[in-house]
This record gives structure tokens, C-alpha cells and sequence, in this order.
């Protein structure tokens, strides 16, 4: 294990004519993105190619995690007409692959998860060439609310498991890790066909052990795409990062992975949940099993 000197990850000042152009249609069309509230690090680079994690449902979080940059408060009423603009909002970008992900809503009966069907409906009727991705949240394990997001159609569907189960208490006081677990695995039952994600953050005091037993547990859950990136702290209020990873220990990380049998990992200091998604979808969809690879090798 490396000591805490390990130098901490920087980024460049995001800036750009697609930057802006971006930014600028976010506030026309009073949309709001994760990029912006969880303070991403990687906000200049996405958004000069032309993408970005939408975040519906609002800007205040109904739960208070301990490593969240977006702001917990009593949330107010709910947009109606929020899918709308989002996918028009897509529509003008040209975008061919989108991502939508959204604050907690327990306040909500379904959890939101009746706007985030219709975003995916909007934006496969206004622009149907583009491919949609949507990262929710547990819903508080209603599963017919999970099942109306699944049945709209989205390309891939992510859930955050976060961390590991014993940082749980302090990291996500209202989240459940067995929850999360049993949320991905569902996913599957309601279309075996679709493929499932989850993000995993590291710096926030687990072992090496821990982390590859949670990568475990997901493979064992049918979890097919991971990312995996350095807890940065957002404020002096959040939790304190424990460590810093080195660019060898995340190689690490996505060796142990592909060992699982993850379709694809993305592992890196500023890897994020949305980092590089529409490559991660097309690498998921051409994977070819070991064994398959194994079997064509031997002309069987």
C-alpha cells in the first residue's frame, strides 16, 4: 500500500467554445448537469466533445451521503415538463449517445423513476439515433419503479454501488449495499438483454481485499461494465480522502477486473461514472467471452 504523499490528481481549468456553447444551453433550457453539482473533474474534457451526464429531478439530494458534492435540502415539487426540454436540449446538441442520472427523490413515491422513463421516450422520439444511459438511484428497492425505467429502453443501465460494505454507515448512511446488489441483479430479470453498470470510488479508507471482493460481488450479480476512480474531497465538510492511488495500483484494479470478467473497466484517478460511457457501451456490446475466444481458437 502507498503512503498518503501520493501526489493528488489535477485537471485543467475547463474552457472552450463547446464548453460554453454547452453551458449556455444548459441555462436556456434551465437544465442542470452532475458534471456541474458533484463538481466532476473531468467537465472541460466532456463537455468539448460534445458530452454530458444530465441530472433530472432537480438540484437538492434527499439523502446526504458523505462524499457528495450535490447539495442535500427538502426538495421543491416536481418539473413535468423537464423530459421535454432535455430532449430537445439533445436534439439541438446532435448527441448520439446521453447520459441521465438524477438526485435522490425518496420523497417520491416512484422515486422519480416516471421522468426518467419519459427523458427516455422524449429523447428516442426527438432523436432517435441516440443511444440513452441512464445511472439511478435505488428507488428504496421499489422494483416496479426500477421495472418502468427498464421497460423505456435505455442502452445501459448504472447503478453506483460506491464503495465497499463496511465504509457504508459513514459513506452512504440511507443506502443499503445488499440493496444495491439486488438492484443490478433485477435489472437483468426484467431484460436479460440489457446491460448493467456500476462505479466504485477509492481513497476513502478500504483495503485492497475489500475492493476486489465488492468487484466479486458485482460479477456475481451479472454486473457487466465497472468504473472505478480517486475519492477527491469536495469540501472541508465531506468525508477526507485516506489515500491517494497510484496510476500501478489502478492498472491493478482493472487487471483484477478483467480476471472477473467485467465486459469492460475503466479505472483511473478521474475516472467518474459517465467517463467515456459510449465507449464503454461499444466495447460491452463487442465483447467476446474468454471462453468463446478459447473455443474459436480450437476450431470448435
Amino acid at each position: 500500500m502507498v503512503a498518503r504523499t501520493t501526489p493528488k490528481p489535477h485537471v485543467r481549468f475547463p474552457a472552450g467554445e463547446r464548453y460554453s456553447q454547452i453551458k449556455g444551453l444548459l441555462r436556456q433550457h434551465q437544465l442542470h448537469t452532475v458534471c456541474e453539482e458533484a463538481k466532476c473533474p473531468n467537465i472541460g474534457e466532456c463537455f468539448n466533445i460534445g458530452e454530458a451526464t444530465f441530472m433530472i429531478l432537480g438540484d437538492a439530494c434527499t439523502r446526504s451521503c458523505g462524499f457528495c458534492a450535490v447539495s442535500s435540502s427538502r426538495p421543491d415539487g416536481l418539473d413535468l415538463l423537464e423530459p421535454v426540454r432535455l430532449a430537445r436540449t439533445v436534439q439541438i446538441l446532435g448527441l448520439d449517445y446521453a447520459v441521465i442520472t438524477s438526485v435522490n427523490r425518496d420523497d417520491l413515491l416512484d422515486g422519480g423513476s416516471s421522468i426518467f422513463a419519459a427523458c427516455i421516450r422524449n429523447i428516442h422520439a426527438l432523436r432517435p439515433e441516440c443511444d440513452v444511459e441512464v445511472l439511478i438511484p435505488d428507488f428504496e428497492g421499489n422494483w416496479d419503479a426500477l421495472a418502468t425505467v427498464v421497460n423505456a429502453g435505455p442502452v445501459v443501465l448504472n447503478h453506483n454501488t460506491e464503495t465497499v460494505p463496511r465504509l457504508y454507515r459513514k459513506a452512504r448512511p440511507k443506502a443499503r449495499y445488499e440493496r444495491s446488489l439486488e438492484l443490478l441483479s433485477r435489472v437483468k430479470q426484467i431484460d436479460p438483454r440489457m446491460t448493467t453498470k456500476s462505479g466504485l470510488m477509492v481513497g476513502l479508507g478500504e483495503t485492497i481485499d475489500e475492493l476486489v471482493q465488492t468487484m466479486s460481488d458485482l460479477r456475481d450479480h451479472d454486473v457487466d461494465l465497472l468504473t472505478v476512480g480517486q475519492y477527491l474531497q469536495p469540501d472541508a465538510k465531506h468525508l477526507p480522502v485516506e489515500r491517494y492511488y497510484t496510476p500501478d495500483e489502478f492498472a491493478q484494479i482493472r487487471e483484477a477486473g478483467e480476471n472477473l470478467g467485467f465486459r469492460h473497466i475503466e479505472a483511473g484517478a478521474l475516472v467518474r461514472s459517465s467517463y467515456h460511457a459510449s465507449k464503454q457501451a461499444a466495447a460491452a456490446a463487442s465483447f467476446i467471452p474468454l471462453d468463446d475466444l478459447t473455443a474459436r481458437g480450437s476450431g470448435d
